[in-house]
C-alpha cells in the first residue's frame, strides 16, 4: 500500500501539533504531582503505568490499570484530590481536548492515535518528574 503525499503531510501536521502540546503536557502532570494527594509512590510503579500505555491502543485499558493500582494500595491516592483521580481527569478532559484540537486541524474525526500519543508523553513526563520529586524529598535514597 502506497502512502500519498497528502497523507504524509497530514501525519506531519499531527506530529507538529503533538510537539506543540508538550509544554501543556509537562505542566499538567507536574501540577498533578505537586498539588494532589498520594502516598509513597515509587518511580517503578509509575513506569508500570507508562508501560501499559505503551503497549495498548485503548485509553480505557490505561485508566483501568490505574484503578487496579488504586485498589491494590493507596500509593496513588484515593477519591477527590488524589493523583489517580487527577490523572484520569487529565486523560478524559485535558488530553482528549488537545487531541480533538489537533484532529480538527487536519480534519480527522478518529483521534484515538493522537490521544494515545499525548497520554504516553504525559505519563512519561510524569515518571521523570516523580523521579526528581522523590530524589529531592529523600536525597540519600539513591
Amino acid at each position: 500500500m502506497t502512502i500519498s503525499n497528502s497523507e504524509i503531510q497530514i501525519e506531519l501536521k499531527i506530529q507538529r501539533g503533538i510537539r506543540q502540546a508538550e509544554d501543556q503536557l509537562v505542566i499538567a502532570i507536574q501540577d498533578a504531582l505537586d498539588k494532589t494527594k498520594y502516598g509513597n509512590l515509587e518511580e517503578s510503579q509509575f513506569r508500570n503505568l507508562v508501560r501499559v500505555a505503551d503497549t495498548t491502543d485503548s485509553t480505557e485499558v490505561i485508566k483501568n490499570f490505574l484503578l487496579y493500582q488504586v485498589g491494590r494500595e493507596d500509593k496513588w491516592g484515593r477519591g477527590e484530590g488524589s493523583l489517580a483521580n487527577r490523572i484520569i481527569h487529565d486523560i478524559d478532559k485535558t488530553l482528549k481536548t488537545a487531541a480533538e484540537n489537533i484532529g480538527k486541524s487536519v480534519n480527522r474525526k478518529n483521534i484515538n492515535s493522537i490521544w494515545l500519543e499525548l497520554i504516553r508523553r504525559y505519563l512519561g513526563y510524569g515518571a521523570r518528574y516523580l523521579m526528581y520529586k522523590n530524589k529531592i524529598k529523600n536525597p540519600k535514597s539513591r
